[in-house]
């Protein structure tokens, strides 16, 4: 069974960009990031670099292997991304880079593909950082996942099952670039807003991105759903305490609670408060019938109408039962039948049988 377990050096707190060390006593290595002289502020254990244009640049992070094997690593470099739950992500996911996103780190950070780490030793992984001709104000936020590559343990010999694969662990270290002491203060817009599943129940999905490259900090967000037309609030979320990466987008998701989704205009009206700002947005969306069928059928917390299996299974009864007695009355109008026919056969032998009678009879009187 493969089990990946993600733990974060650093977690993005507040506006102030601090970020927190989680300890992390099951991984088979250690990882300390090498403040280079450019760090902006050298207390803090994450890279927060300041990087002019067309340098190039080496930083590295020192990887201690505490155990007596030899341990592989695999470092890979990406732009922050935003959670469903308003949650920064440093690491790798399947999230979409946004559209507003004009530097990369995966583009213009280098690292190598693998790195052994020999038994009870330590050594420095280098990172090459080569940034582009393009100044830019804000900042370019991503991580530094360093995790341990899957192993394979052929088990057939003993078990007779195959491969079990070891578990997997990571860490991510935040890699954060500026150029510029220009105050940037984040923006947010609404995109699409369409229906949707979460964890296979229906939500309607609002799409909110931060189009600069700021972070967005205890962010609160307060959303309703009408019909289009209407005051009558039909869903309702509040969600507290959230944040965006830089020029990241994230969908935002409203529950609808078990409830069915139906086919029809409507307006969601959302309310986005943070340290940085306040915006408030209006929109109109349409949920389609194809839609609305599609999620309601994969629900699991909608109950499902089974009306009609016991509708199906009473008409068969009806016609099982209908069946049955039309085979009885058919059995009791041959019986009938039979009945009749034999009473039929001796009125007709009875009467044969006197005309006999009296054909003998006559026979005798001529006589």
């Amino acid at each position: 069974m493969k089990k990946i377990v993600l733990t974060l050096l650093l977690t993005l707190i507040g506006i102030s960009q601090n970020f927190a060390i989680v300890e992390a006593s099951e991984l088979n290595f250690a990882v300390e990031a090498i403040i280079p002289e450019n760090q902006r502020d050298k207390s803090k254990t994450y890279f927060d670099l300041r990087i002019d244009p067309n340098v190039e640049q080496t930083i590295e992070i020192n990887l201690r292997n505490d155990t007596e094997k030899d341990i592989i690593v695999e470092p890979s470099v990406n732009s922050s991304t935003t959670n469903l739950n308003g949650v920064i992500e440093y690491g790798e996911t399947k999230i979409k880079q946004d559209s507003t996103l004009l530097i990369d780190l995966k583009k213009i950070v280098s690292v190598p593909k693998e790195v052994v780490v020999p038994a009870n030793d330590a050594i420095k992984v280098p990172l090459k950082i080569k940034m582009p001709a393009t100044k830019f104000d804000g900042i370019l936020s991503g991580g530094i996942t360093i995790k341990e590559k899957d192993t394979a343990i052929d088990t057939n010999k003993s078990n007779n099952q195959g491969l079990a694969i070891n578990n997997k662990y990571a860490y991510v270290v935040a890699l954060l670039i500026n150029q510029t002491d220009k105050e940037i203060v984040p923006n947010l817009k609404l995109n699409s807003v369409l229906p949707a599943q979460v964890n296979a129940r229906n939500v309607i999905n609002a799409n909110i991105q931060n189009i600069e490259s700021a972070y967005v900090n205890a962010m609160n967000v307060s959303a309703k759903v009408t019909k289009k037309g209407s005051s009558e609030v039909l869903y309702r979320s509040n969600k507290k305490n959230m944040q965006m990466a830089p020029n990241t987008n994230f969908y935002y998701p409203i529950s609808l609670d078990g409830k069915k989704l139906e086919a029809g205009e409507y307006t969601l009206t959302l309310d986005a408060k943070a340290k940085e700002g306040k915006w408030k947005f209006t929109k109109n969306f349409t949920i389609n019938s194809e839609d609305a069928n599609k999620y309601n059928q994969s629900d699991v917390s909608i109950k499902k109408d089974n009306s009609w299996i016991y509708i199906l299974i009473l008409v068969f009864l009806l016609a099982l039962i209908s069946l049955l007695l039309f085979f009885i009355w058919k059995q009791k109008k041959k019986k009938e039948q039979k009945r009749q026919e034999e009473a039929r056969r001796r009125k007709i032998a009875r009467l044969r049988k006197k005309r006999k009678q009296r054909l003998e009879n006559n026979k005798k009187n001529s006589v």
